[in-house]
């Protein structure tokens, strides 16, 4: 690996001892070949996944652990591993090992390829290996979001996505802004694509999310990025003279 990686690999990670390890296996697996560089993002598990990781690094030298010394939320470990990461293009994938690592090198390399203004490559997964009332208030959540937002993302909350560093950094940030990214990379004036991508079952650990939680959360943040969208004025470009 080379001072700058092509790309960073971010993964944020709580109480997820038991498939953190082999995620991040599968990762290098995956990336193997490219200028990479893997980071995880531990948000004060209260069980052994930092400690499995840091053990992990003399295996994959590409891995960095972080470590927040407080729980904040899946938004803020994806916002500390973008800060850290040293690539122009970071991909994300949820640490309970449902995304595929094997889809994530296509995302990337379709962002890298994309034109300039292209500044996100989303996955929309296909087959969801979920619970049914999961799948539902997924797809009713989705319809509702993508109708009022008009962010052409069919599913937002797929934690598999490629983006430029220097796009998302000038995002607003707030909490759950990960489930936002689409509607407010097309608010800066970008474009964005999506690809289908895998899903699979969680083998160990437990969702950190319930679907009246979601709900509860969903509400003032969809009015937010609304608000957000009506106090945008794009200057389409900058030009120095």
């Amino acid at each position: 690996m080379t001072a700058t990686p092509d790309f960073s690999v971010v993964v944020p990670v709580f109480d997820e001892g038991g498939a953190a390890p082999s995620l991040a296996r599968e990762i290098a697996t995956a990336f193997a070949g490219e200028n990479y560089e893997m980071i995880f993002i531990d948000d004060a598990s209260r069980d052994d996944t930092k400690a499995l990781l840091v053990a992990l690094k003399a295996e994959i030298p590409q891995l960095r652990v972080l470590g927040h010394r407080k729980n904040s939320g899946q938004s803020r470990a994806v916002r500390s591993g973008v800060l850290a990461a040293r690539a122009p293009i970071v991909v994300t994938l949820d640490g309970d090992g449902q995304n595929d690592p094997a889809d994530a090198p296509r995302l990337a390399k379709a962002l890298q390829a994309g034109p300039e203004n292209l500044a996100l490559v989303g996955g929309e997964r296909v087959k969801r290996q979920d619970s049914n009332a999961k799948r539902f208030a997924s797809k009713f959540g989705n319809g509702v979001r993508k109708r009022l937002l008009k962010d052409t993302a069919n599913d937002t909350g797929c934690g598999l996505k490629a983006f430029k560093r220097e796009a998302f950094l000038r995002l607003p940030y707030f909490d759950h802004i990960h489930r936002y990214i689409p509607a407010l990379m097309l608010r800066e004036g970008y474009d964005v694509a999506f690809q289908p991508v895998n899903h699979r079952h969680r083998e160990t650990g437990v969702s950190k999310y319930t679907n009246f939680g979601r709900l509860k959360a969903s509400v003032s943040d969809l009015m937010g990025v609304m608000w957000l969208q009506t106090r945008a004025r794009n200057p389409q470009g900058v030009d120095e003279a």
